[in-house]
């Protein structure tokens, strides 16, 4: 707004895509509510005739999200509206995997609408190594995303009641949750090129309900080093 003010006028196009009745803007709409709130009354857009490719834009936008949470539910929201275009519907999930760059943004962003506050970065480690792309029609692969983030939920009350443990013994560390999980997460240390989601998310959820909070004292938090999750300041 300040720019715009400040020049006396705006030269740079938004892009718009037709979408039933209205025009979404996959790239512009900052400068679009700019330009709003100062009063104008028209803008110049380039339409593209391919929905498709808007979710292309989207794409690219997205890698400049602030933090995971940003990007996850980005990524999420962004699966959401392919499944509901008709177009799309019959494409299997992997079919968008430049979209979607990650399925553990999938994965975390279901997770994220759940629990707001989730420490996704703590997690995002193991889902690089479990987690992949699904050969599932768009809404089949929704409802999947949706039972793996609950089961990183899950992993999340686990990993939880551990670090309340460690602070009642007088551990005191925002690196507490990261130590936790790195300690339950035996992918770290595998050589395997694959893995079971749901074979590797019980174990680790089973190895994290028998911590043994005894064993470990600050020392040994201050040792593993590192820093919070992206998220988290």
């Amino acid at each position: 707004m300040g720019v715009v003010e400040k020049i006396g006028l705006f030269l740079d196009p938004i892009i718009a895509i037709r979408h039933e009745d209205k025009y979404w803007t996959p790239n512009g709409n900052h400068r679009l509510q700019a330009l709003k709130k100062l009063g104008v009354r028209t803008i110049v857009a380039l339409l593209v005739p391919d929905p498709k490719i808007a979710f292309k834009i989207l794409a690219l936008n997205t890698e400049k999200a602030h933090n995971l949470r940003e990007k996850s539910l980005e990524t999420i929201r962004m699966a959401r509206a392919l499944a509901g275009a008709k177009p799309s519907s019959g494409e299997d999930e992997r079919a968008f995997a430049f979209e979607f760059e990650q399925p553990a943004f999938l994965t975390l962003g279901a997770a994220y609408e759940e629990r707001g506050r989730l420490s996704g970065g703590a997690y995002q480690p193991i889902l690089r190594r479990v987690d992949d792309f699904l050969d599932e029609p768009m809404n089949k692969a929704l409802k999947e995303r949706e039972r793996r983030g609950r089961k990183i939920l899950a992993l999340d009350d686990a990993v939880g009641a551990v670090v309340e443990k460690l602070k009642a013994k007088g551990l005191t560390s925002p690196y507490l949750k990261p130590f936790v999980v790195a300690r339950v997460n035996y992918t770290r240390f595998s050589k395997a090129t694959s893995f079971d989601f749901d074979e590797t998310l019980d174990k680790i959820i089973a190895s994290a309900k028998k911590f043994n909070t005894e064993k470990v004292n600050q020392q040994d938090v201050a040792k593993a080093g590192g820093g919070p999750p992206p998220e988290e300041d």
